[in-house]
């Protein structure tokens, strides 16, 4: 079955400490049901000085939420849809649910 969240697609986070957050999905991960959000479940990591990181110190990045968290922001008012598939013109496209909107990707 084809992914209805795709990387470079403007997503909500519907639960959780972010609910309510926007952002863009900067990577899928397909077998493991997640995506990485910009900005989005932003974790720190205290790491040591090395040779890559003389200075050390406070690591922020975002960490992968569930796909099931997130919900395709409606290209029309941007509040959160679900996502079907069309054939539009002999192609299969993903189609808003809520605003009936052909989603670009």
């Amino acid at each position: 079955m084809a992914n209805k969240i795709k990387k470079g697609d403007t997503v909500v986070v519907l639960s959780g400490k972010d609910k309510g957050k926007t952002g863009e999905v900067v990577q899928s991960l397909p077998k493991d049901g997640k995506v990485v959000v910009a900005g989005v479940n932003v974790i720190t990591r205290h790491r040591k000085p090395s040779q890559q990181n003389p200075q050390g110190g406070l690591e922020r990045k975002e960490a992968p939420l569930f796909a099931s968290k997130v919900a395709l922001a409606d290209p029309k008012t941007g509040k959160p849809t679900r996502v079907r598939f069309e054939t539009r013109d002999g192609k299969k496209v993903r189609v808003a649910v809520k605003s009936g909107e052909t989603i670009n990707g």
